[in-house]
C-alpha cells in the first residue's frame, strides 16, 4: 500500500464473502475503464460480491470526483484492485459420533484504486 501514484481509492472491510471468490470478479475489472467495469459487474453471475464491488468502485469514482473536481469521470479505470483475506469467524458443526467440524467463515478487505489514462 506504499504505492501512492493513484488519484483515488474506496476501501471495504470485513466482506461476508471468501477472498477467493472476490478475485475470481476482481481478475474481470483489473485494468478495466471504470465505466466498462461497472457494466461487467452488473451483469456478473457472481451476483453478491459483484453487488459489493460496485458499490466500492462507485465510492472510488465519487472520491476522484471530489479530490479533483476537473477530473474526467470517462478517462478513469480499476489500476489497481486487491480482495485480501479479513478475519476468519471458526464455528462448530455436529458430526457423527460425537465428533465435530469445523465451519470457517471467512472475510475480505477490498481495495480498489483508479487513475486516469493520460497518467
Amino acid at each position: 500500500m506504499s504505492e501512492s501514484n493513484h488519484l483515488s481509492h474506496a476501501v471495504v472491510r470485513f466482506v461476508r464473502m471468501s477472498p477467493q471468490k472476490g478475485r475470481l470478479v476482481a481478475d474481470l475489472i483489473r485494468d478495466r475503464y471504470a465505466g466498462e467495469a461497472l457494466t461487467i459487474l452488473r451483469f456478473s453471475e457472481k451476483k453478491k460480491i459483484a453487488a459489493i464491488l460496485e458499490k466500492v468502485l462507485r465510492s472510488a469514482i465519487a472520491n476522484a470526483q471530489q479530490k479533483s473536481p476537473d477530473v474526467d469521470v470517462d478517462g478513469l479505470y480499476v489500476s489497481r484492485i486487491e480482495v485480501n483475506g479479513g478475519p476468519v469467524a471458526k464455528r462448530i458443526r455436529p458430526a457423527p459420533m460425537g465428533r465435530a467440524y469445523r465451519v470457517v467463515k471467512r472475510t475480505s478487505h477490498v481495495h480498489i484504486y483508479l487513475n486516469e489514462k493520460g497518467k
